[in-house]
């Protein structure tokens, strides 16, 4: 590469020199060998090779004055001291100048080393940032002035949904074989509200009860989860966005399928399960998260349950033993870039500042909980969710502000513990 010629330049430059400034002083004094096999010859020659030699040692001082920044003091005479015994020693000067062109040359390869490993991260960052699926259309156009959330007061929020189409073909992101949307095929089945703060502390999600009972635009009282079904991405947020009253800046979805790759892919998960840990593989993690039937709370505990799946899958991922094996960070970054949809506002760019603006946020610096709710009840021979509309309204009022971390303090929220049921 051209930067790395040009730093290798001075290097090249002064070995040059330096051959060419011991060259020259070679060939003088080799004037003064010359040939002498014959005493005529040695007879004949002694004025001229005395004239010679005063001419060489002229010639000599001039050349070693000049080379004197390429030569090595520690071979030349001229440059040591004699003490009373006889021997020699090398100037303070000349030891300091030569010990910065040691530090100097070890400044360079560091610098090289640098430029290298940063310019190696950022082809990494760049490539995957570039492999994320886009999604478009996805937000929705014939919606009334009215009823349009005002932009929130700092931070982003994401609309991140799972969809469990219990396709044999993925459903989203780059291995997408199967459509992302087709009317009445696909339920989402995790519904989440990912806020981001605007101080890059960490990260708030909200999980929604698929089985909340809300108002579907254009199609009345439903269920949240039908929303997705009837109209893809843009009924589904204009239904959150009517809910909450809070914009949605990007959404992103998966397939619980791609999920199941990646936990393959970092080596599983280790889940606490009713107080026992287990180690469970991308087949058993799915089977864990789609779990509601025999479990105490239900839907509740289903959604805290694919709260701390992810969470866990989160930090080992971001293990740095992950990435320590080449082989296995190509093929974990892969499938996690596979599996992954975002909306095509989400461009390259953005996505890389997203990455860096979070970069020093991990598992535990995120809130997981579900959205306040007063309990179920059944509807049209449905069994549904009961919203706490003003409990809730505090929240997403919060979220709206960029102080949902003030919110916490002073409210009780079904938060995700350690571990679930």
């Amino acid at each position: 590469m051209a930067w790395q010629k040009f730093v290798r330049m001075p290097n090249v430059l002064a070995t040059v020199c330096a051959w060419c400034g011991r060259g020259r002083i070679a060939s003088t004094w080799g004037c003064v060998v010359g040939d002498k096999n014959t005493a005529e010859a040695q007879e004949a020659g002694r004025g001229e090779a005395a004239d010679r030699d005063e001419g060489a040692d002229r010639a000599g001082r001039v050349v070693s004055d000049r080379d004197a920044d390429v030569r090595d003091p520690s071979t030349d005479l001229s440059q040591k001291e004699v003490d009373a015994s006889g021997s020699t020693r090398v100037q303070p000067g000349r030891r300091k100048s030569r010990a910065r062109r040691v530090l100097l040359g070890a400044l360079v390869l560091l610098a090289v080393g640098l430029l290298m490993v940063a310019g190696g991260a950022w082809w990494v960052v760049d490539h995957y940032t570039g492999k994320v699926d886009r999604i478009s259309s996805v937000f929705p156009t014939k919606v009334p002035e009215a009823a349009q959330p005002a932009p929130s007061k700092g931070g982003q929020t994401f609309l991140l949904v799972g969809v469990d189409s219990r396709s044999v073909l993925p459903t989203t992101g780059r291995d997408a074989k199967a459509p992302e949307w087709k009317y009445g095929a696909q339920r989402s089945d995790t519904m989440m509200l990912v806020h981001l703060p605007a101080d890059h502390s960490g990260a708030y999600v909200v999980s929604l009860p698929r089985d909340a009972w809300v108002d579907i635009p254009g199609h009345g009282r439903a269920k949240l989860n039908a929303a997705f079904s009837w109209g893809g991405p843009p009924l589904l947020i204009d239904t959150v966005q009517r809910l909450t009253k809070v914009r949605v800046d990007h959404l992103a979805v998966i397939d619980w399928d791609g999920f199941k790759k990646l936990t393959d892919s970092v080596g599983g998960v280790d889940l606490v399960v009713d107080g026992a840990s287990r180690h469970m593989n991308g087949t058993q993690a799915l089977t864990y998260v789609r779990e509601r039937h025999d479990l105490p709370r239900g839907d509740f505990d289903r959604t805290h349950r694919q709260q701390y799946f992810l969470r866990t899958l989160l930090a080992k991922v971001m293990r740095p033993s992950t990435f320590s094996n080449p082989v296995k960070a190509t093929k974990v970054l892969d499938d996690l870039t596979a599996a992954v949809s975002v909306d095509d506002r989400l461009d390259d760019g953005d996505l890389r500042a997203l990455l860096w603006d979070h970069k020093k946020v991990r598992p535990g610096d995120m809130v997981f909980m579900n959205a306040p709710v007063k309990g179920t009840g059944t509807i049209s021979g449905q069994s549904v969710v009961l919203l706490d509309s003003d409990a809730g309204a505090q929240l997403w009022r919060a979220m709206r502000e960029d102080t949902v971390d003030i919110y916490l303090q002073s409210h009780d929220a079904d938060r995700l513990g350690a571990t679930t049921p």
